[in-house]
């Protein structure tokens, strides 16, 4: 954490210079509030629960569909990591949709789902899943071929060398695709609700700038900066916690 200290530093400082301007009106302070009025206005809207009521919705979405694409990204990553007919079958396919912006499905999904949670859970899902995707075949292929020859010689079939050797080796490439998916599924989450929903913390944002209430507005962007950087923080804690076995002696 002390680490992090000339960071929230900076951070202050930009604050502080932010209210500076506004206060002097070097820039508008209709369109950009005074820190501390966002504050004030940010601390009645949590504690009436008109912000935390638009958090849950939010933050639901995003795990049902971060764990979809888990469920299915990890499988498949390794199934095109180890066989290789498997690879040649989905790789077109994957690089034809992968370069597609997950909120250019948004159009399609409320077709096909309407505007309910599954259209939003559908887009979060297809944003997280390459990342994982490829993340895991990456670290599958990049495994060094001595593991997987040396646990064939004690025996081992290739369904436990797939779950006891290939697995944990492509794990920390696999952490990593998911820590990137976690940050799409956040901005993905935002702009499906942004454009039809009538709950969740983009609604949230888009909807005190339609009534022109600014400091709700800007306080529900400072929520969405501290959520996403709390849940990177969870999961840094859980990344370290499963890969625990990289460190040295010295460091555990």
């Amino acid at each position: 954490m002390k680490k992090r200290i000339p960071g929230f530093i900076l951070i202050l400082v930009l604050l502080l210079l932010w209210e500076f301007c506004s206060w002097k009106r070097i820039v508008d302070p209709v369109s950009l509030p005074r820190v501390s009025v966002i504050l004030s206005s940010w601390f009645e809207a949590l504690t009436s629960g008109e912000l935390i009521d638009q958090i849950w919705p939010t933050l639901v979405r995003i795990c049902i569909g971060m764990g979809l694409a888990v469920l299915v990204g990890i499988p498949v990553g390794l199934l095109m990591g180890t066989v290789s007919f498997i690879y040649r079958l989905l790789e077109p396919i994957t690089e034809f949709i992968r370069p597609i912006p997950s909120s250019a499905y948004i159009p399609v999904a409320i077709l096909f789902l309407g505007i309910g949670d599954e259209m939003k859970v559908f887009v979060i899902f297809i944003g997280c899943f390459f990342p994982i995707l490829l993340n895991t075949y990456g670290g599958v292929r990049g495994i060094d071929p001595v593991l997987i020859d040396t646990g064939r010689t004690f025996g081992v079939s290739r369904v436990q060398a797939l779950m006891q050797i290939v697995l944990p080796a492509a794990l920390p490439s696999i952490l990593t695709g998911m820590r990137i998916s976690l940050g799409i599924a956040l901005i993905v989450a935002v702009v499906a609700e942004m454009i039809s929903g009538n709950s969740g913390i983009g609604y949230f944002i888009l909807d005190m700038q339609r009534i022109f209430r600014v400091p709700e507005m800007f306080a529900g962007i400072f929520t969405l900066g501290i959520l996403g950087y709390l849940i990177n923080f969870a999961f840094l804690k859980i990344e370290a916690h499963l890969l625990r076995w990289r460190l040295s002696p010295a460091e555990v």
